[in-house]
């Protein structure tokens, strides 16, 4: 027995649909063999050397005339250092220290910046789970480093008590620790809004930044607590 069947309406449709699909693959093909073939269309290279030295050059610059500046702010403080030894052994790591925490704080917010998920604000779950892991390492570091600062000190010779020690270290680091945020979200904002890269600018700004302000902020704590 035959059985004739009609035409189904469907498949016409399926046809159709395949069709356009097909059309529309090779249009978006060709438009972006078109895109990469036209010369109006700017091409930037991040890595190129001329854009490298034009961005890179006057901000080194600048940033090393801020040391300098920060070597003379230190060399006003050289009779309290040379008078207790855990202090001359205890600046160079919290500012090292604070560093640190600003290299990681500035490249954990570039690459939320590059995922589309960075926004400046405490309500944003990321960021603020940022800021309280450089709060809770400052918290840790920096009294590791004050009992090492004491022990080193007192082997040279010091005088200057674990408590004082120990209380000039964390306030100082906690401190330094606010300032790393700010500067860290200031200097990937910023970056961002001129259009510069913030993988090329963010850790050398608020590295400096954090040099300076160290030095400022545990001189500040040393003749409150000492």
């Amino acid at each position: 027995m035959t059985v004739l069947l009609g035409d189904d309406p469907s498949a016409g449709d399926v046809g159709t649909e395949a069709a356009d699909a097909d059309v529309t693959t090779e249009s978006v093909d060709a438009d972006a063999t078109a895109d990469r073939k036209s010369p109006d269309v700017p091409v930037v290279d991040e890595w190129s050397i001329s854009r490298i030295v034009r961005t890179m050059v006057p901000l080194l610059a600048g940033l090393s005339v801020l040391q300098l500046i920060s070597g003379t702010v230190l060399e006003t403080f050289e009779a309290t250092l040379l008078q207790y030894p855990a202090l001359l052994v205890l600046l160079p790591v919290q500012i090292g220290t604070a560093g640190n925490l600003a290299s990681i704080m500035c490249s954990r917010l570039t690459t939320q910046l590059y995922l589309g998920t960075y926004e400046p604000r405490l309500s944003n779950p990321d960021v603020r789970a940022n800021v309280i892991a450089v709060f809770a390492l400052a918290g840790t570091v920096f009294g590791l480093v004050g009992v090492a600062a004491w022990a080193i000190g007192v082997a040279l010779g010091g005088d200057l008590g674990l408590a004082r020690v120990l209380l000039v270290s964390i306030l100082s680091g906690m401190l330094l620790a606010v300032v790393v945020v700010i500067a860290s979200v200031v200097a990937v904002e910023v970056s961002y809004r001129v259009g510069l890269n913030p993988d090329d600018t963010t850790i050398p700004i608020v590295t400096n930044v954090c040099d300076i302000t160290g030095v400022l902020i545990l001189f500040a704590v040393v003749s409150v607590v000492v």
